[in-house]
């Protein structure tokens, strides 16, 4: 008996250090900017387990839609899709694994793997978590080459330097 009230004990024990599970609402914005081009991407699922407490028990795990790449430009969006650029026919989804968060003096710290074009690079970037009355909101940027994941020929009409801004409310 003492046996069973020691794995129930631990085992309670365990749930609290279990990162809250988010469920991404409508709503979010996944953008991207260079210097010659700018756009949206819809389609963005995944899991998110985050506990603003104990960030090291958190995952991010998502992915998006390469499809749904919107420049505002029928024709450019086509081009996008093409395999010069995303080649969304071979590669279609964009993927982002966590490996560690950590908080920060600002907010907080994202390492993980994204996938993107069939190449994987671990990248490194903040966020910020916003408690909202219906759940929460995550908000962060960062800059990726599109070199490194072999996105577009190297030099030519678009910069190589791309930026993300994400936007992502959250609900419990």
């Amino acid at each position: 008996m003492k046996f069973i009230a020691f794995l129930l004990l631990t085992g309670s024990a365990f749930a609290f250090i279990a990162a809250q599970n988010w469920q991404i609402a409508d709503g979010y914005t996944i953008a991207f900017s260079s210097d010659d081009a700018g756009g949206v991407f819809k389609g963005f699922k995944g899991n998110i387990a985050f506990d603003e407490q104990n960030p090291a028990a958190s995952k991010f795990d998502v992915t998006i839609d390469a499809s749904t790449i919107n420049t505002g430009n029928g024709l450019q969006n086509k081009h996008a899709k093409s395999d010069e650029w995303f080649d969304v026919a071979k590669y279609p989804q964009i993927h982002f694994a966590s490996k560690s968060i950590a908080k920060t003096a600002n907010g907080y710290q994202v390492t993980g793997d994204l996938t993107l074009h069939g190449v994987t690079k671990s990248i490194t970037f903040p966020f910020t978590f916003k408690k909202t009355p219906a759940g929460g909101a995550f908000a962060g940027s960062f800059t990726v080459n599109r070199n490194d994941y072999k996105l577009g020929k190297p030099g030519g009409d678009v910069g190589e330097s791309i930026k993300i801004d994400l936007n992502v409310p959250v609900t419990k």
